[in-house]
């Protein structure tokens, strides 16, 4: 019989159960017994105390995309002598995996995507904590002042959840946005159904209900070259 922890604190001497499908994986030296088919972050979810590993990206409504990668860890599929960096909420539970989840590498790489992060969204409470624990205490750039972060998750949401595409993200890299069709930060009557999922999800409360029942979206800034092709485009039609 193998000694498996359930939690943090307590462990059990347990025998494996036959026909059932039970994955035996080793995290932060404590040997776990997971049900197989979920991936290493849903495991180590369900059991507290048990590994670090912080999530921005992710929520068990939606499927996992790895957007924010700060729940990468370290793995080992040959019994701990070799390991590489992998996003646990990607990676599938695997019989005899070593995990770790917050050696100094992995503390490294989780600051260094904590940074922007805290460049960007200075004032989110979320990023605050994370940037508290992580050591992050100035960012090396200019601070932005946003609160999204763009990991994605309410669009993923209302497409996933809801079957409706109301949110999108627009144009790309430094200008992307979150916001309804044609820019807008309110979306529309005919898009969404007021569920308030996009709400629910969202890791840093940029997204409100409004009163009308409605998600309230940020502002977006709509770069100038976007406008100058919109105009572009308007003009064909006069």
């Amino acid at each position: 019989m193998a000694r498996l922890w359930v939690n943090g604190g307590s462990w059990v001497e347990v025998k494996d159960a036959e026909g059932i499908n039970i994955v035996h994986l080793t995290v932060d030296n404590k040997e776990i017994a997971v049900s197989g088919g979920q991936t290493i972050l849903e495991a180590v979810a369900r059991m507290p105390g048990i590994g670090n590993i912080p999530a921005l990206c992710y929520h068990p409504a939606v499927k996992p995309n790895g957007a924010c990668q700060l729940c990468t860890v370290e793995v080992s599929e040959n019994g701990g002598s070799k390991f590489r960096f992998v996003v646990a909420c990607l990676y599938p539970v695997k019989e005899g995996l070593v995990v770790k989840t917050n050696t100094k590498m992995v503390r490294k790489r989780r600051k260094g995507i904590i940074e922007p992060l805290l460049a960007r969204c200075p004032n989110v409470k979320k990023i605050q904590e994370l940037a508290e624990e992580y050591g992050v205490e100035k960012p090396r750039v200019a601070l932005l002042g946003e609160d999204c972060i763009h990991c994605s998750l309410c669009l993923r949401a209302c497409q996933e959840t809801i079957g409706k595409a109301a949110i999108s993200l627009v144009t790309q890299g430094i200008y992307k946005e979150v916001a309804a069709s044609f820019y807008g930060y309110q979306v529309s009557e005919e898009d969404c159904i007021g569920c308030g999922d996009c709400a629910f999800v969202c890791p840093t409360g940029t997204i409100q209900m409004g009163p009308d029942g409605k998600p309230v979206l940020p502002k977006v800034k709509i770069p100038y070259s976007e406008v100058e092709a919109m105009s572009k485009r308007s003009s064909y039609f006069l």
